[in-house]
């Protein structure tokens, strides 16, 4: 999210592997906050730390022959996504040089995506995208000891809205609120423990807990000049606050792109588990249409439902060139099909990861899904090393897709060579020029 809001969807053994994954400690530093409900939040600060070890994961080489389908895949397709990854890549890897807080990019990412830059010119074909990631990454299957790989879907929904309260145009989505702030990285809120608050509201007597989602439906943030547009569905506004994007059609004839600018930093809960765990729905009926079907049956019912989930996103209009596609976590425009949101714990935003779901087979025409994708979002749901929500576009045949997209599936990592390692060329070289 987008950077994207999760959908309702859900030791590094090697050293060269090891630069890929992203670590964060968390160590607490206000004590604990009472929050609705009596159960308790901790506030959290994050502290950079140079990941050793991420338990629950290694990696174990393969050649890019084992990958299923590899051969087959657009490489062409995948660089391309990758490219839009690096500007972002590089700049990062600056701005931490230069005291920024958070974890920097592995160099050797870095140094992959200063690669790709340099023969970005010359790659026009599938098999020179494919030769440029089989000569600068080694496939890295993820030997997962935690939760089985699952593989979701999200979208960008396009809705109609008006810039006034008018008509049937009356639920209106907030602009991030001038004192709501944020303590743990957006690109790492989905790695904290569950409890953990990853934004606050800082007020004369310190951090508290900032207004629940029942607080502001219910007027907390009414009156304050925040209103940013207006809605006829308050469970469209949910879903979309969920996806962490929308494009939206205006009352003027007008298009405009929202995305995620925050949260109020209350945990994410699902509310599919939580009317299935009500025996409301059915575990085997419950899809991103049926839920939406469900709550708009019954305002009243679907707001106790909604209501459950406390988290709540906050949106800001995006301007001239940005407003072309929707964003990820690095701040780059998604890629339909290619470009996916993973754990950064494990795996470095950026990264190339090699993904295989046989039984995923609504998207590519009853094929397999084997495709080379790139991490480049986040979500606050999507926790594991094989944890995988994959964008799949905008509009409505966008959103069938991603709401019936939930599959097992693999991780194959594309861990990048370290680029001062001595390859049999760089030493043929050496051995010419002696």
């Amino acid at each position: 999210m987008a950077s994207c809001v999760a959908i309702e969807r859900i030791v590094i053994a090697l050293a060269t592997a090891a630069s890929v994954a992203v670590g964060l400690s968390i160590a607490v530093e206000a004590g604990s906050l009472k929050v609705d409900g009596g159960w308790k939040a901790r506030i959290v600060k994050a502290k950079d730390s140079q990941a050793k070890a991420v338990r629950g994961a290694s990696y174990q080489p393969v050649t890019f022959a084992e990958l299923p389908g590899w051969a087959q895949d657009d490489h062409l397709a995948a660089f391309k996504t990758f490219l839009k990854s690096c500007e972002r890549v590089v700049a990062n890897a600056r701005e931490k040089a230069g005291g920024d807080k958070g974890p920097a990019p592995p160099a050797a990412l870095v140094a992959a995506c200063g690669e790709a830059s340099r023969v970005a010119g010359e790659t026009k074909g599938k098999y020179g995208a494919r030769a440029f990631f089989e000569r600068h990454f080694t496939p890295s299957a993820v030997e997962n000891n935690t939760k089985p790989g699952l593989l979701t879907g999200y979208y960008e929904p396009v809705l109609k809205a008006s810039r006034t309260p008018q008509g049937p145009y009356q639920t209106p989505i907030y602009r991030r609120p001038t004192d709501l702030v944020t303590i743990i990285p957006e690109t790492h809120r989905g790695t904290v423990k569950p409890g953990t608050l990853t934004h606050v509201r800082k007020t004369e007597k310190g951090n508290e807990p900032y207004f629940t989602r029942a607080q502001i439906d219910q007027g907390a943030l009414k009156g304050k000049g925040l209103e940013l547009l207006y809605f006829a569905d308050s469970v469209d506004v949910f879903f979309m606050q969920i996806q962490g994007s929308g494009r939206i059609q205006l009352t003027d004839g007008t298009t405009v792109r929202v995305h995620y600018d925050g949260k109020n930093g209350h945990p994410y809960s699902s509310i599919g588990r939580y009317l299935i765990d009500k025996a409301m729905l059915a575990a085997d009926k419950v899809s991103l249409g049926a839920l939406a079907t469900w709550l708009k049956a019954d305002a009243a019912r679907a707001n106790k439902v909604m209501w459950h989930n406390a988290s709540y996103v906050f949106f800001r209009e995006l301007k001239g060139d940005e407003a072309g596609a929707p964003l990820g976590a690095l701040n780059v425009p998604l890629t339909a099909g290619r470009s996916l949101a993973l754990d950064p714990s494990f795996h470095a935003l950026g990264t190339p990861v090699y993904v295989s779901a046989p039984t995923l087979t609504h998207v590519t025409k009853s094929a397999p899904f084997n495709r080379l994708m790139i991490g480049q979002d986040v979500g606050s749901a999507i926790k594991g090393p094989e944890r995988g929500d994959i964008y799949f576009g905008s509009g409505d045949a966008a959103g069938q897709v991603a709401g019936v997209t939930k599959h097992p599936g693999r991780f194959f990592v594309l861990v990048p060579k370290d680029p001062a390692a001595k390859t049999p060329e760089k030493a043929a070289a050496q051995k010419t020029a002696q």
